[in-house]
């Protein structure tokens, strides 16, 4: 009697069911984004805004209006809701930056970037991220609109764009106080990633520095009273 052991036949059956599972392991783990090699993802973060004539002195902090105002996680649609830096190359097309990516999604840095700002602004007693389980009087309700670099023509470096519409509400009565649009955008100096973010917070910054004074003057004009303690 023949050894199957010694069988061509079934060495040949068994080398082929091997290379069978390396190949279905290898689909498996491609698929699952577990490449073997990839290539190294930058991330970057937005600059802390510090807004003009931020309170510095004792006596400016002292005069803080007895109120909280919470800073709602802003909106966007979803190719803004993202952690991937967005460009449109021209026309209608919208793609994103490859191998580059935000610390966080846009609507969460703008969260921070607006809750920074205010806080360093020093008008409020205190200024929270929401969601938060401290009462607020104020609630600055937030729509990102706009958060790509737009290419204006063949070879030109990047502009880019920030736009948010924003609602300043008092939370008590559910009334909006003011309602309001900012947007501004800024130029890369050339069309290198590292130009392209600088444009990013030279923008943002500009928008969050007209959040932060809007804020204060519509807070300022609707007189909007803190809670009544017992």
């Amino acid at each position: 009697m023949t050894s199957t052991a010694k069988d061509p036949c079934v060495r040949r059956a068994k080398r082929s069911r091997v290379a069978v599972a390396l190949a279905i392991s290898a689909a498996v783990l491609l698929a699952g984004g577990c490449a073997l090699t990839s290539d190294p993802i930058r991330t970057y973060q937005l600059a802390a805004v510090v807004p003009a004539g931020a309170g510095s002195s004792a006596g400016e902090q002292s005069r803080a209006v007895p109120l909280v105002l919470l800073v709602g996680r802003p909106r966007a649609a979803g190719p803004l809701d993202t952690d991937r830096i967005a460009i449109a190359p021209g026309g209608s097309r919208f793609d994103y930056y490859a191998d580059v990516r935000w610390a966080q999604t846009a609507p969460q840095m703008l969260q921070q970037t607006l809750v920074a700002a205010l806080t360093a602004d020093g008008h409020f007693e205190a200024v929270l991220a929401a969601p938060a389980h401290i009462p607020a009087e104020l609630l600055l309700d937030v729509e990102l609109r706009r958060f790509e670099a737009v290419v204006p023509g063949a070879g030109s470096a990047p502009v880019a764009h920030v736009q948010v519409q924003a609602n300043l509400v008092d939370s008590r009565r559910a009334e909006r106080v003011s309602s309001f649009l900012s947007e501004a955008s800024a130029p890369a100096s050339e069309n290198r990633m590292s130009a392209v973010v600088e444009a990013f917070n030279a923008a943002t910054a500009q928008v969050v520095q007209d959040v932060v004074q809007r804020v204060r003057d519509a807070q300022v004009t609707a007189a909007v009273p803190p809670f009544q303690k017992p």
